[in-house]
């Protein structure tokens, strides 16, 4: 039997806090592939503590090149995405922050492409799973093409992009047993995350409701890194990216995504595509944090450590303009799935900081990408190509699908008078950042404050959202069945926040059992900041959600037209759910054709429902256990539920309540303004405590 290697998470810091497993005596020690000893598989070789990563640190080169390898041809991360096209427009001229030809010109529609994903399940999973979502937008603009390749949450997990590996293979299933798929919730990703505190602020955000959007139109998106930006006289601003969905951010609740998964895998795609189709176009307005190098200086934190945001209370934000998605993808495999996303894919006005995970995604994206599609061409898929010329003297490899014509290929010639030629004026130039420094391995003193922002993301969201927060670290906790792992995450809990730790050991039962972890750096107590949480500063609408209604044959016609004026009105969607999945008449024989039966289309899938049988037909809707489900789910999952006279013996059967109860409305007579109201608040979130009291 194997020896169990001991694990302190107080024993072997690294230089920032993270724990070094040091081999010991009898222990096999780690090698590079060619059996070189490894003596720092932790950090990258950079100059000086925050410079630029260096090419000849062949040991990262070789860990990254075998992990982008890994699977052919599914991405390894990101595998399960959907995509439409769409247009950016600027909103004016923001020449004096950059330089990039896409925000220069209000009256220009730059075409764009955005992919939305999961990060850690394979392509059949479900969309739904508690997971990180991708958020990449490729632009296609006059000066060339510009990737923004980002997230929904805005920080990361590791600080270093040597670590990349370990942490994607630590949340894949278990290489011994293949499961669990798409979760989190299992040792490896708890022991790993454990054993780094650095992940302890991505952590709350990845149990937080974040972690389960409502929809990819109603979901933030974040570039993640410090990148700049340069205008035409060289002027170098830091910035950070920030995606805001026009219709606001909202989230699932726990037991609604996962119930959503069995009902409909594909509930974020069917969306995206139904609204895209409807004409219901999704935006976005694209923003920055912009600040100097001698603002980022005086922060507390460091803007080159990924898992840091900076609170706009200390830098606003300022917006650039507006992204609509407008048209659906004509063939998945064609486009979304061959799409090839880049950090290294920049224009001229756009560069990068010395962010050490930053600087590994730029070798590693492009390594993927060689894998993946197979050919150093992949530029030439239609879906990659860009928009404006391009000309140089890469030649020939596999999957050539151009014929560059011309008698030379190579720079400098003085035969060819039609060769493509250096443009010192308008070409891409590097900031020219001065850096100094020896070659180490090291992580930055700046970077090691693992716990306040934590505390900060934590102390800044509304009651239900911490709730949820520690509902969720729960529940993951809660499947690991090594015991060492939860007594060390709930000693990190602690450290983040007394409040939040003690939730989370009394649902698991473990008070007192934590243990004691030290903070290489201690915490501090940040103002909270009300943009970090999503319904602080939420809009109360109904906007682009779905209304569901539960009805029958005999449906009244006046409520039916009512209801869908309404919905119009207040630019949300009808659906209507039938007994069977066969047309049904309104009370005047009207014919009318259902969009659901009741048994394939539960309340799960709606942001607030109806139901309004006729009344000669509720005895029979009260006498299936599908319509009782269908009010049961709607009251757990904190929905606005609106009801007929004839519905109150199906809420009867689920053992709701129609009187004296917030969020469930009486629409007799075909009056909906107090269902609006209601609904337009989401979710009625004090009635928690009745049907998730273990949460409180």
């Amino acid at each position: 039997m194997a020896k169990k290697h001991p694990v302190d998470p107080n024993a072997e810091l690294g230089n920032g806090g993270e724990v070094h497993q040091v081999a010991q005596e009898g222990d096999q020690p780690m090698t590079t592939n060619q059996g070189l000893t490894i003596a720092d598989d932790n950090n990258t070789l950079t100059v000086g503590p925050r410079g630029p990563q260096l090419l000849e640190d062949f040991v990262y080169r070789e860990k990254m090149t075998h992990f982008d390898h890994e699977r052919i041809p599914e991405r390894v991360v990101h595998a399960r995405g959907y995509a439409a096209h769409g247009f950016f427009q600027a909103y004016e001229s923001h020449a004096k922050l950059t330089k990039a030809a896409f925000l220069q010109d209000p009256s220009i529609k730059t075409p764009v492409f955005c992919r939305f994903s999961t990060v850690a399940g394979r392509a059949g999973s479900f969309d739904t799973a508690r997971d990180v979502r991708g958020f990449a937008v490729k632009f296609y603009t006059s000066a060339g093409n510009y990737d923004l390749v980002g997230n929904n949450i805005p920080v990361f997990f590791i600080q270093d992009g040597m670590k990349f590996p370990d942490l994607v293979h630590s949340v894949k299933p278990e290489p011994d047993r293949d499961f669990p798929q798409a979760q989190s919730a299992h040792n490896t990703f708890w022991d790993f995350v454990s054993l780094n505190p650095e992940s302890m602020h991505m952590l709350t955000w990845i149990m937080s409701d974040r972690a389960i959007p409502r929809s990819f139109r109603m979901m933030e998106g974040f570039g993640v890194h410090t990148f700049r930006m340069i205008n035409e006289q060289g002027e170098s601003t830091f910035v950070k990216f920030h995606w805001r969905p026009k219709l606001g951010t909202f989230s699932l609740v726990w037991d609604e995504a996962v119930k959503i998964g069995g009902a409909d895998p594909d509930f974020h795609r069917r969306d995206l595509w139904t609204a895209i189709e409807s004409g219901d176009y999704p935006e976005w307005e694209l923003c920055v944090q912009a600040f100097s190098e001698k603002q980022a200086a005086e922060f507390d934190f460091d803007v080159l450590d990924a898992t840091k945001v900076i609170p706009e209370e200390l830098v606003p934000l300022t917006p650039l303009g507006k992204m609509v998605l407008n048209r659906n993808v004509d063939n998945f495999f064609a486009e979304t799935e061959q799409v090839a996303f880049c950090p290294s894919h920049v224009v001229p006005g756009i560069d990068f900081s010395n962010d050490p995970l930053l600087q590994g995604r730029l070798f590693s994206y492009l390594d993927t990408q060689l894998s993946r599609l197979g050919s150093p061409n992949f530029h030439q898929i239609p879906v990659n190509q860009p928009k404006c010329p391009f000309a140089n003297f890469q030649r020939d490899g596999h999957m050539q699908m151009q014929i560059p014509t011309g008698r030379v290929a190579n720079n400098p010639n003085g035969i060819d008078e039609g060769s493509p030629r250096q443009c010192p004026k308008s070409g891409f130039e590097t900031h020219p950042a001065e850096e100094s420094g020896a070659k180490l391995r090291i992580r930055p003193e700046s970077f090691a404050d693992y716990y306040s922002q934590a505390r900060l993301f934590y102390r800044s969201l509304t009651e239900p959202e911490q709730r949820h927060m520690a509902g969720g670290f729960a529940f993951e906790l809660g499947k690991c069945d090594i015991m060492e792992i939860r007594t060390r995450m709930l000693g990190h809990l602690y450290n983040i926040d007394t409040e939040l730790a003690d939730r989370v050991a009394k649902q698991l039962g473990m008070q007192g059992q934590e243990d004691k972890i030290e903070p290489v750096v201690t915490p501090r107590d940040p103002k909270p900041s009300e943009a970090l949480s999503q319904y602080a500063k939420a809009p109360q609408t109904l906007k682009g959600k779905k209304i569901g209604l539960l009805t029958t044959d005999g449906v009244d016609a006046g409520l039916l037209a009512m209801l869908r004026k309404t919905a119009e009105e207040e630019g949300a969607m009808l659906e209507i759910v039938a007994p069977k999945a066969g047309p049904i008449q309104t009370a005047g024989g009207k014919e009318v054709i259902p969009d659901h039966f009741l048994d394939g289309a539960p309340s799960i899938l709606f942001d607030c429902v109806v139901v309004a049988p006729a009344e000669d037909n509720a005895d029979q809707l009260a006498q299936q256990a599908a319509a009782v489900d269908w009010i049961r789910n709607a009251y757990s999952h904190l929905k606005v539920i609106g009801y007929n006279q004839a519905a109150k013996q199906v809420f009867q059967g689920a053992g709701v309540a129609t009187e004296g109860e917030t969020g469930v409305v009486d629409i007799g007579g075909g009056e909906f303004d107090g269902f609006v109201a209601e609904a337009k608040k989401y979710r009625i979130w004090e009635r928690e405590s009745k049907v998730r009291p273990a949460m409180v």
